[in-house]
């Protein structure tokens, strides 16, 4: 599986993003998928996860929750990332990853990764 993410930009603190991450392979909806995030200087840490196949499970780190939603859409072989009132704090890196199994916020768990967008939200 190859992952192209996207979406990254530089955004004033409130605002709004949304990234997508494109995979490549027919069997995408096997896939569990994860968001990652590294800003600098410090470990990248788990964002976001969604369960496998149509499975609506989802999972997020408590900075998180109630910002951003992560959603998938497997006939076009997508995840996304709705981010939405964004503060400094969530200036990083993101990653998107995928796993073959179970959702997991631990990213030693993910076989594949994505090169990264760049998010950076000014105050």
């Amino acid at each position: 599986v190859q992952l192209q993410a996207s979406g990254g930009g530089l955004v004033q603190a409130g605002g709004s993003l949304r990234l997508s991450c494109a995979a490549s392979g027919r069997t995408f909806s096997n896939y569990a998928m994860g968001w990652f995030r590294q800003a600098p200087g410090k470990e990248r840490e788990f964002v976001s996860a969604i369960g496998r196949w149509s499975d609506s499970i989802t999972y997020y780190a408590d900075s998180v929750k109630g910002r951003f939603t992560i959603s998938r859409d497997n006939a076009k072989n997508a995840v996304y990332l709705q981010m939405n009132s964004l503060n400094v704090e969530d200036t990083a890196v993101y990653y998107c990853a995928a796993r073959r199994g179970a959702y997991s916020s631990d990213g030693h768990d993910y076989e594949y990764w994505g090169q990264g967008t760049q998010v950076t939200v000014s105050s």
